[in-house]
């Protein structure tokens, strides 16, 4: 599983800051000086709105960090957090008041309380997978190897099976159980060159018992997958993959 950061607060703030800065650069290469333009009759006075209760540059930027950190609370799922509580605490904390946490209490809660969160979600995503591989196994024309791999051949071909020590080219496409498609070399149109022993393992194992020219269609459970960290934003933790692999050749 991967590290957690330090803090939520402090990431959230860093990403903020960053985005603040780059939107900066932008205004600056591409804002064009104001034309003067003649003052209008003074307004009826009404009801203050958030923005003109912003006094100086300090009340305007602590706004827009309030909007962005929002923001991105949301975004990560965290949007019934208690604003009350959480505005009262930045306040205390800026000013060196006591908290109900310290730095290394809220680091530890946030650590763990994120580390459940992902704990129950992969919980979840294994059981999808071992349902499906359960029902799939039961399919004619299905293998279970003694990993726990299963495969359906599509096509047997005629040429010699690869050892771990070679390199091989395949085609493939590569879907979740419920067919969202991560990665296919068939639809970029361009096979891949790879070494068999450097590949995850439910490959490494269909691999050498594939006669060159063959097809197959590969279902392979997390442990022989990505295991319990997943794959980039694409393939959670738990996953039970789907390959169609074609062999094209042992690569001299």
């Amino acid at each position: 599983m991967h590290k957690l950061k330090k803090t939520v607060l402090a990431t959230l703030v860093f990403g903020v800051l960053v985005m603040a800065e780059s939107t900066a650069q932008t205004i600056k290469k591409t804002t064009k000086p104001a034309t003067a333009v003649k003052k209008a009759p003074a307004a009826p006075v009404k009801a203050a709105s958030p923005a003109n209760v912003l006094k100086n540059q300090s009340d305007s930027l602590s706004a827009a960090i309030g909007v962005s950190f929002s923001n991105s609370l949301t975004s990560q799922g965290l949007a019934d957090i208690n604003g009350e509580i959480l505005t009262k605490t930045i306040n205390a904390a800026l000013k060196g008041t006591k908290t109900a946490f310290t730095p290394e209490e809220a680091n530890k809660f946030i650590g763990e309380y994120f580390q459940k969160i992902t704990e129950e979600k992969g919980a979840a995503v294994r059981v999808e997978g071992e349902k499906f591989l359960e029902e799939n196994k039961k399919r004619t024309g299905v293998t279970t190897t003694a990993s726990g791999l299963q495969y359906e051949i599509i096509k047997t071909g005629e040429g010699a099976k690869p050892t771990a020590e070679d390199k091989v080219k395949t085609h493939y496409h590569g879907t979740l159980t419920n067919g969202t498609v991560f990665d296919s070399s068939v639809d970029r149109g361009e096979p891949v060159e790879f070494p068999v022993n450097g590949v995850i393992k439910g490959w490494t194992e269909a691999l050498q018992l594939m006669p060159v020219g063959s097809k197959w269609k590969l279902f392979i459970p997390y442990q022989l997958a990505y295991g319990e960290r997943g794959a980039g934003g694409q393939i959670p933790g738990y996953s039970a993959l789907v390959f169609e692999v074609e062999l094209l050749e042992i690569v001299k």
